[in-house]
């Protein structure tokens, strides 16, 4: 009993860090939910997965037991055997991340390309190579920054990721955030924009203004694949990572909580079409939209 009691603590500690102090259990019997903590609680020892076997995990775990996963080694083992949607079926490599895990600045896309999924690794490639120096221009070296995209693997013929697919992988991504913990979140591009936020709004209207996601700060920007067949879109979204940059010095205000309906988006010109000022509001979003 003590041991479990131990398992217990253990795992509520780490959940209340995480700003979630309660604990829901699946229908069970009593020793059946105090073989779930235990073995929940035994993540604490760095060895996350391998007590809970991960091919269990990657076929059919529940979005809470990925969302429990400890560290992100045990994420990354599950994630790369994922069989939970069809995407699985025509993929060459699991594209997980790249960058440090402690970063302040985490960078999510859409879904890997052709070369993503060649490599391994999220944005290479020419629109890879452009955000690097995207990145490098308000000081932040693609090493030090974490770089996901909403889905791991690659749609075919890169169509839209379809709702399925963005249920099935989106616990990777969230744990991924919980687990870095950044300053600031970064979306390239229009479907990251939309899936994070959980709406339907134009990119013209999402520049320009801090968001929230799950209580993270969120810039939305161009996706460098869209700068290298507008390269007129290049500046504003330089400006983007601007406001990112001052979030993460500290030097953005903590604007007053509003919500702007797409009636009230604003109709400056250029691609931005933001006025002077936008980046004193602040639009609330997260998983509930």
């Amino acid at each position: 009993m003590t041991e479990a009691r131990e398992a217990v603590r253990s795992y509520l500690k780490g959940r209340e860090a995480l700003g979630e102090p309660e604990m829901f259990l699946p229908p069970g019997s009593r020793g059946e939910a105090l073989e779930q903590v235990r073995t929940a609680g035994s993540r604490d020892t760095g060895t996350a997965v391998r007590g809970l076997d991960a091919g269990r995990l990657a076929r059919s775990g529940t979005r809470e037991e990925i969302l429990g996963i400890a560290d992100m080694d045990g994420l990354r083992e599950v994630a790369e055997a994922c069989t939970r949607c069809g995407l699985h079926a025509t993929r060459t490599k699991v594209v997980f991340s790249d960058g440090a895990a402690d970063a302040r600045v985490l960078c999510v896309g859409e879904a890997p390309g052709a070369n993503e999924d060649r490599t391994g690794l999220p944005f290479v490639g020419r629109a890879g190579k452009l955000l690097d120096r995207l990145l490098l221009s308000v000081g932040f070296p693609r090493a030090d920054v974490f770089i996901c995209n909403v889905l791991k693997c690659r749609p075919p013929g890169n169509r839209n990721p379809l709702p399925d697919e963005i249920e099935a992988c989106s616990p990777f991504m969230l744990r991924q955030l919980e687990l870095v913990r950044p300053t600031v979140i970064v979306a390239f591009g229009t479907f990251a924009a939309q899936t994070l936020l959980g709406c339907r709004d134009s990119l013209r209207h999402l520049r320009g203004r801090t968001h929230l996601y799950e209580g993270f700060p969120l810039v939305v920007t161009y996706h460098p694949a869209a700068l290298l067949r507008n390269p007129g879109w290049t500046r504003p979204t330089w400006h983007d990572l601007q406001l990112a940059r001052r979030i993460v010095d500290g030097e953005q205000g903590q604007p007053t909580p509003r919500v702007v309906t797409e009636d009230e988006a604003p109709r400056g010109s250029g691609p931005g079409g933001g006025p002077a000022g936008a980046k004193d509001q602040l639009i609330l979003g997260g998983r509930d939209g």
